[in-house]
């Protein structure tokens, strides 16, 4: 099994920065860091397969405290007496994870249920405070920690920041329960939909005025509910099908699915074409009807937020429309 070198992991460092400038900033531990990631990114071949991988960096909090905030039962077994190269085999980065500290991978926690998606990795990074690496078995390696998440999809890192730097779009004046919705809205888009590339149209509307005109031409779809965990499977599964908006009300819950956007002429007049069709009728929508949030998702995985015309904030590094 590989050992990586110091220069590396300078590399790997240098290429970190270079993709995603302070990404990394505040990671406790960076060298451990980047020792787990550097396996997990280049991992030993078995008879033509890449075995996937789970890390859990210097946590601030013993696994015994993550069962309730991650709602997961913990089973904890002890590899003090195994090399990690012996340990990190048994970690499939799905129920099965090395917990890395300075003095090796000397436990292995393994839960209840699959911990793979990158919802998940924000949960249990928050939860027990360390940096949670992955390689996914779409290939995919992911971190999360106190950063955000970082994603390396085969050429370069794309970075999301914590959804805490958009606080000041999610006030945007309103009461605390729409600020809370619009927050599990922006979750949904970020850690479902531009985690697995989906491009999506979300528009999240708690007033009672009456809407612009649009085109729906789908039936009303079930009443799921943004700030439901249940919900959530079925919600990106078909959004995965469709294009369109998506439009929810003030109570989070799912009212139309493949709408089409129908700018009025004042609003074509007002409004600048923005990247392609997606961003332009989304942003053009949001001058119409300005009291609605909406939120764009490319399916290369950045994430636009919108209101009154205006771009509210953008994450990662926008690249084509999709």
């Amino acid at each position: 099994m590989r050992v990586a070198t110091p220069a590396q992991l300078r590399r790997l460092a240098d290429q970190l920065e270079e993709d995603a400038p302070g990404g990394l900033g505040a990671v406790r531990s960076p060298e451990l860091v980047l020792a787990e990631l550097d396996y997990a990114m280049r991992p030993t071949p078995h008879e033509r397969r890449l075995p996937t991988y789970g890390a859990i960096v210097d946590p601030v909090v013993a696994s015994g405290g993550w069962e309730g905030p991650t709602t997961l039962h913990v089973a904890r077994r002890p590899t003090e007496a195994y090399a990690d190269s012996d340990t990190r085999r048994f970690a499939d980065g799905l129920a099965s994870w090395v917990v890395r500290s300075h003095e090796g991978a000397n436990e292995l926690v393994v839960f209840d249920r699959p911990v793979g998606s990158e919802r998940d990795l924000v949960v249990l990074a928050a939860a027990s405070g360390a940096t949670v690496i992955q390689r996914h078995p779409s290939g995919l390696v992911r971190l999360a920690g106190t950063f955000g998440v970082l994603r390396f999809e085969g050429l370069a890192w794309h970075h999301e920041p914590p959804l805490s730097t958009w606080v000041d779009i999610i006030a945007c004046g309103r009461n605390e329960g729409e600020c809370c919705l619009f927050e599990d809205l922006l979750a949904f888009a970020v850690h479902d939909l531009g985690a697995r590339g989906i491009g999506a149209t979300l528009v999240f509307r708690p007033s009672s005025r009456s809407a612009p005109e649009v085109d729906s031409s789908h039936a009303a779809p079930p009443p799921l509910r943004i700030d439901a965990p249940s919900d959530l499977a079925p919600m990106h599964h078909v959004l995965g099908q469709i294009d369109g908006a998506s439009f929810f009300d003030e109570t989070g819950t799912l009212r139309q699915l493949g709408v089409k956007l129908l700018p009025s002429r004042d609003a074509e007049a007002a409004v600048d074409a923005f990247r392609g069709t997606r961003h332009t009728s989304a942003q053009r929508y949001s001058w119409d009807d300005p009291s609605a949030m909406v939120v764009v998702i490319s399916e290369d995985g950045p994430v636009t937020v919108m209101q009154a015309g205006a771009i509210l904030g953008r994450s990662g590094t926008e690249g084509p429309d999709g």
